[in-house]
């Protein structure tokens, strides 16, 4: 199952969208300053995850999906 997530910066009030297989591991990561993406930005607070059984982990090298592709339309909803 892939989880997608999105956490609220509490320094910058921004948002990060991610995906995962093991939503706690990388909740926790991200809190423990372990992912280069969010290192900086932090403490964060998890604002909404949900479960899909869409595929969304990139095959052969190819992240669009992680690079902002759509991005807009889910945190307007």
């Amino acid at each position: 199952m892939i989880y997608v997530y999105v956490l609220h910066s509490l320094q910058d009030h921004g948002l990060y969208i991610g995906f995962t297989t093991n939503r706690k591991k990388r909740i926790a990561e991200h809190e423990d300053g372990a992912s280069f993406a969010t290192k900086y930005r932090g403490p964060w607070k998890l604002i909404y995850y949900e479960p899909t059984l869409i595929d969304m982990m990139p095959k052969g090298g190819n992240a669009t999906s992680k690079a902002g592709a759509g991005v807009g339309s889910c945190v307007n909803n």
